[in-house]
């Protein structure tokens, strides 16, 4: 693939990394990654990805723009109120780098539709706020093959960590979802938006490496944020040989 100049003055800063270069740059606008969720945490993802050059960005989210988003979904503006959350997305993208193709999936996920989703795609990006949906992601990446990064947010704290076939996926942590109503939600105690955006961001940037084959990715690692306290902490996590999802694999 040859750059044009125009795309070569765009992604110059990429470029000049020794880890990137036009090798790298090649690899980003080549591949395809799907972010499910067009929240807190995939708003700062979707943008940095589509600022990076990735050459094909899935958007999945079956959510409408409400005002109470807008206070840390910032790929969502105002009169984008009520318009579904892929087409305020796609639109942002679209004026940010118009090098970048968009594919958007309104649809809630389910399990009749997220192995037809996601079997394109070359990195998932879990940025959904609810159990349920991330424990179909995990598994349905997992049946797959597909490395995938999870993340997750509440009050002033969150955690992050990436799925490759043969270490440990969310299972091998949480083993069942649980109990209805036993675990608060943001819309119940609140989010600190640019904690989401911080979390979102570090997706980004695991998508990033793992695309260019650079770096130390988050495996067999729960990277957990305490913004009040402004720490980073690594906790080991292992692959369990008997989880119900990834021990069969």
């Amino acid at each position: 693939m040859s750059f044009n100049e125009n795309q070569l003055e765009r992604y110059m800063r990429n470029i000049l990394l020794c880890d990137v270069g036009v090798e790298g740059q090649e690899k980003l606008s080549k591949a395809k990654v799907l972010i499910i969720g067009l929240g807190g945490l995939g708003s700062p993802a979707a943008l940095y990805l589509a600022a990076a050059g990735v050459g094909t960005l899935g958007l999945a989210d079956g959510d409408k723009v409400d005002i109470t988003n807008l206070q840390r979904q910032v790929i969502h503006f105002t009169p984008d109120l009520g318009k579904s959350k892929v087409v305020s997305a796609q639109k942002k993208i679209n004026a940010l780098n118009p090098d970048v193709c968009v594919r958007i999936y309104s649809d809630m996920l389910v399990v009749e539709n997220i192995t037809a989703i996601i079997k394109d795609y070359d990195f998932i990006l879990d940025c959904t706020d609810n159990f349920a949906t991330k424990f179909l992601i995990n598994d349905a990446c997992v049946a797959l093959g597909k490395p995938f990064s999870h993340a997750g947010v509440l009050r002033f704290a969150g955690q992050t960590f990436t799925y490759l076939p043969g270490s440990a996926c969310y299972r091998c942590v949480f083993k069942d979802l649980p109990e209805p109503r036993s675990v608060m939600s943001c819309s119940q105690i609140g989010i600190l938006g640019a904690v989401a955006g911080t979390l979102g961001t570090l997706q980004a940037v695991e998508a990033l490496k793992y695309l260019i084959g650079k770096g130390e990715l988050l495996i067999n690692r729960w990277l957990v944020f305490d913004a009040l306290a402004m720490n980073f902490r690594n906790v080991i996590i292992k692959k369990d040989p008997v989880c119900p999802v990834c021990g069969k694999v």
